[in-house]
């Protein structure tokens, strides 16, 4: 069975038509790239998946359970996480802290026992603390794990965000732009924990991307979108061969 199936996905803002009867599934092993010019509706197709926006056409359905009818909490929940075009983070807290953060979804005790600290409580903590720490190993970022974020560099801080989206230990990941503003070294290094989550970890991924190389390297399969609009499905071979992806995006 497929992880997410979107059929008829319809938005608009006012008269605007961001998303236009938007079909595709996600398979449970692939890394699938969603690619298209600015304006085409890619972010807006994963806040109809993650919960922010809510479609006013079509069905989406993840693992059997109605994404359109289910808030957000859970969403995350069943894990669904997702990283930012522009990062999103907690610029006073550590890395540490800010990857800590989305264990919140995992957390089984109540209130009084997690301040008083004590039993299960501390048992939790901990336990919670050793799955951050095996995050901060795999993202190799323990130099910087007690750093505040908002003092790091750019690429470091794209790394920290991936980091918390890990935590929540999702099913299905939401990757937006992960690399952009990113130079040649920080894309490759990101390009590479990406095929790690995917391969050792399992988890699949959706992924919006301008870099065509990046495309081209690391997804199973490529969708197209154009005002709104899918225009084209494929392996990245088809797609970079399709004369309409080349006509809206792509160019000669």
């Amino acid at each position: 069975m497929p992880e997410l199936i979107l059929e008829g996905v319809g938005l608009r803002f006012g008269g605007l038509q961001a998303l236009d009867d938007v079909n595709f599934r996600v398979e449970k092993n692939e890394i699938l790239a969603i690619i298209g010019p600015n304006g085409a509706g890619k972010t807006s197709l994963l806040n109809c998946i993650s919960g922010f926006y809510k479609p006013q056409q079509g069905d989406i359905s993840f693992n059997g359970m109605d994404l359109i009818k289910t808030p957000i909490h859970r969403r995350t929940k069943q894990g669904i996480a997702r990283t930012f075009q522009n990062i999103e983070l907690f610029n006073g807290l550590t890395a540490l802290e800010n990857i800590l953060a989305a264990r919140h979804v995992h957390f089984e005790t109540g209130v009084v026992r997690t301040a008083l600290h004590y039993g299960k409580a501390r048992r939790d903590e901990v336990r919670h603390r050793e799955i951050v720490e095996q995050i901060i190993d795999f993202l190799e970022i323990k130099p910087v794990r007690k750093k505040v974020v908002g003092s790091l560099p750019y690429g470091m801080r794209k790394r920290v965000e991936l980091g918390r989206a890990l935590a929540i230990e999702p099913t299905l990941l939401l990757l937006d732009e992960p690399m952009s503003g990113m130079n040649v070294e920080e894309k490759e290094d990101m390009a590479r924990f990406i095929i790690d989550i995917y391969e050792e970890k399992e988890i699949p991924i959706i992924l919006i991307e301008h870099d065509m190389g990046v495309v081209m390297d690391i997804s199973d399969r490529v969708i197209v979108l154009d005002f709104g609009k899918k225009i084209a499905e494929g392996s990245p071979e088809e797609i970079v061969q399709s004369e309409k992806v080349i006509n809206a995006y792509l160019g000669q």
